[in-house]
């Protein structure tokens, strides 16, 4: 035996690193998507289906991008527009 365990080599540091930064990750696009989606509403009122689903699959920068663009919209057709024009 070399005397070490398992949790101090570099491979699983490394991945548990890496784990950490994906669930930051995922943690931020979860509440920048529920934050959109409540600004939105109190904008237009009830979002359609579609509306929806498209808000959800947007990646964090997209978030980050219709959360600035949001306050230029004066209708709901803005918005369709944008995410049709910000699909990845």
């Amino acid at each position: 035996m070399i005397g070490i365990t398992l949790q101090e080599t570099r491979v699983y540091q490394d991945a548990k690193a890496e784990g950490k930064a994906e669930g930051v990750t995922e943690g931020r696009q979860t509440e920048g998507r529920s934050s959109i989606l409540r600004q939105l509403s109190r904008r237009f009122g009830t979002l359609t289906s579609q509306v929806h689903t498209a808000v959800l699959a947007l990646s964090l920068k997209q978030l980050e991008n219709l959360g600035e663009a949001l306050l230029e919209f004066d209708r709901i057709d803005d918005l369709v527009s944008w995410l049709e024009t910000h699909r990845e």
